[in-house]
């Protein structure tokens, strides 16, 4: 292995990825490495869904209503500061080593949460977990974005991205049969549910372990000689699934290589040298955050007060709303790519805005009933779920190479942190007034932001379709390019 030393050298590394053509080598590192999404959606909803049973003195715990919106907030806080903390480290140590930290991290957090008895160490477990699935959104999304080719990066980690709602759906339905007391005791099932996901985890861990470094890293950071032989591997496999000899790039780039960088260049880089695009990452994650952390997930109160749904049915509820997420994210995607970035993102935010703005206004007037108004919600996050993707997507592409985990952490940690924390707070409020306007003046508000968003898209936002990374935001470290 090649030690890191500051040297100047040039490299095709870049240019070789990105005119791979698809393969099960890229299968492979979409299952290793997308599939924690999964795992995400189903640890976002799983306590949201078995709450009833933490606050039923007969499951173990006898959580009160507020200790279980506590355990969902620690949760957040932990994905927060695990994303800050693991992303700074995934731009200083590399993103492998990261993503299988992180996901041992949760691995071990989660089934340490089946063996719960009593709230502090439930809470701890979920501080922990959070802080595990934290730090998997930058490590996981600089990977990918590093490894796909440029032509196909749009659709593959939108569809990434939206694999989470698989998860939730399967949260959804596993709350059926866990809360019914008749097939399963009430202090063994959401125990069960725990080490479900875990098991799940397991699985993907075995995966992960055959994906590579990402070569773009490595050849920054002083290691060319191990970015040249996982590229070479990488091509040998692709030509043998192919049955095609691989072109040789004409396009290079010129880099200093450096061992890392300090949080003083990297807020620098994103205030002085990228401003608008701060701005515009903040704008689309705040948006969509708020949306799906106020609204969503706080739709089984809404159920339940207005609807009297009981809690045992919820998740027939939720199944199709999950089911209408990932969808969207599986049709809309590809158009990412083909109709490109502004368009596509500019149209979900808005769409997705005036729909909930609808939506709204027939709750206001009291025609709609429980299905209908899920009905209103499948269509109003079928364009919002890809919407909510490409904001990884962009704070992914469009930030440099040495500060792209970090640049995703950021966002993440303030997007979370204002609609996971503040919004599921004021929206929980709102609903406990038992008022529809004070409901209907939420949704109004989660639509401004979208809406809002949207524009900010439209205005400032950058057509990063089809480029390569280097070619959207180059390297810190590139000395010239050709």
């Amino acid at each position: 292995m090649t030690t890191a030393r500051s040297a100047t050298i040039e490299t095709r590394i870049p240019a070789r990825l990105d005119r791979l053509p698809w393969s099960r080598w890229h299968w492979l590192v979409l299952t290793g490495l997308g599939t924690v999404w999964i795992l995400d959606g189903l640890e976002v909803n799983v306590v949201g869904v078995i709450g009833p049973r933490l606050t039923d003195p007969s499951g173990g715990l006898g959580l009160t209503d507020s200790q279980v919106g506590l355990a969902a907030s620690i949760y957040v806080t932990g994905a927060c500061l695990g994303a800050l903390l693991f992303g700074y480290l995934t731009d200083r140590f590399g993103r492998k080593k990261l993503f299988l930290i992180t996901l041992a991290l949760y691995l071990t957090a989660t089934v340490a949460t089946a063996f719960s008895m009593n709230a502090l160490w439930f809470y701890a477990c979920r501080l922990l977990t959070g802080a595990g699935i934290g730090g998997e959104y930058a490590a996981i999304n600089s990977a990918i974005d590093e490894l796909i080719p440029a032509r196909v990066r749009g659709r593959v980690d939108i569809l990434v991205n939206g694999s989470f709602w698989i998860g939730t759906t399967m949260a959804a339905a596993l709350s059926l049969p866990i809360l019914n007391s008749d097939l399963l005791p009430a202090d063994l099932g959401w125990r069960a549910m725990f080490l479900l996901g875990a098991l799940l985890g397991l699985g993907v861990m075995l995966v992960r372990r055959t994906v590579p470094e990402s070569p773009r890293w490595l050849f920054i950071h002083g290691r060319q000689d191990e970015a040249e032989h996982i590229v070479r591997g990488i091509e040998r496999k692709v030509e043998e699934d192919s049955g095609e000899r691989l072109a040789e790039p004409d396009e290079s780039i010129t880099v200093r290589q450096r061992r890392a960088i300090g949080f003083g260049m990297i807020a620098r880089t994103m205030v002085r040298d990228y401003p608008r695009r701060s701005i515009l990452g903040l704008a689309l994650f705040v948006g969509q955050a708020f949306l799906y952390n106020a609204v969503y997930f706080t739709y089984a109160l809404v159920l339940a007060k207005f609807f009297q749904v009981p809690d045992g049915r919820v998740g027939l509820y939720l199944i199709p709303i999950g089911i209408g997420n990932f969808i969207g994210a599986l049709f809309l995607g590809r158009l990412f790519d083909s109709i490109g970035r502004r368009i596509m993102i500019t149209g979900c935010y808005i769409v997705s805005g005036v729909l909930l703005i609808g939506t709204g206004l027939l709750f206001r007037e009291g025609v709609l009933s429980a299905a209908t108004l899920t009905a209103c919600w499948c269509a109003v996050f079928f364009f919002a779920s890809a919407g909510a993707s490409a904001a990884y997507l962009t704070v992914s592409e469009l930030f440099p190479m040495e500060t792209r985990a970090m640049a995703i952490a950021f966002f993440y940690a303030v997007g979370t942190a204002l609609g996971g924390i503040i919004g599921p707070t004021l929206f929980g409020r709102l609903v406990e007034t038992g008022e529809v306007m004070a409901v209907t003046n939420g949704y109004f508000l989660g639509a401004a932001l979208m809406i809002a968003a949207g524009l900010v898209e439209l205005a400032i936002g950058v057509e990063a379709a089809g480029q390569s990374l280097e070619r959207i935001a180059p390297p810190l470290s590139t000395a010239s390019r050709r």
